[in-house]
């Protein structure tokens, strides 16, 4: 049987609204799903790991990994460059393996352009009150860097039409049911079932 090729999903949020907690969360429960590493030329954050929180490149790197065509998607955030590796993401989808993108807004539409198929979901906080105070949570950014974050927040948001599905996430284990329950609702599509159960399907209907 013909490997069934996987699904590419962008998963995008301004930042603060939990979208990189409940993505590890979903990836420990389901084993079909991987995410993307992306390139950067970000400096690296206490107790992040090259090649699985990211890549971690120069400028001049990034800028040569551009000439060559190696991204799917890039994109300029806060004065740091990040991008997708595309064979990395053939590759994985040709394996039958689901691929998710942590994306913004801006790297969504680039992706569309190139694979129409993708299926984007877009995460939002329950309010605003709610997401300053997950960002200054963190501890790791001045009260100027989160003004800025927040503003930012407020462009990316304005942009949630443009995708297929919507999560809020307020309660974090009701978020992370809901972005489970859309991959497995996403497999049980005829033309995934059709293929996956087509040993079943001959016998239903052979008439024997």
């Amino acid at each position: 049987m013909t490997q069934l090729a996987g699904t590419l999903y962008i998963i995008s949020a301004p930042s603060g609204a939990g979208k990189t907690s409940l993505i590890k969360a979903l990836l420990q429960q389901d084993p079909q799903l991987v995410v993307s590493v992306s390139h950067t030329t970000r400096a690296k954050r206490p107790g992040e790991v090259e090649g699985q929180d990211y890549h971690f490149v120069s400028v001049d790197q990034f800028n040569a990994l551009i000439e060559q065509g190696q991204f799917l998607e890039y994109a300029e955030v806060f004065g740091n460059k990040y991008g997708t590796s595309q064979s990395w993401v053939r590759t994985q989808l040709a394996s039958g393996r689901d691929v998710i993108l942590e994306i913004d807004w801006q790297g969504a539409q680039q992706v569309r352009r190139l694979m129409r198929e993708t299926v984007t979901v877009f995460i939002l906080p329950p309010s605003r009150a709610t997401l300053r105070e997950r960002l200054a949570k963190r501890g790791q950014d001045s009260d100027t860097t989160i003004a800025q974050r927040m503003a930012a927040a407020m462009d990316e948001m304005s942009h949630y039409p443009e995708y297929d599905y919507l999560v809020i996430n307020d309660r974090f284990e009701v978020a992370l049911d809901q972005l489970a329950s859309l991959f497995k609702a996403r497999r049980l599509r005829q033309e995934v079932q059709q293929q996956v159960q087509a040993d079943l399907l001959r016998e239903l209907l052979s008439g024997g």
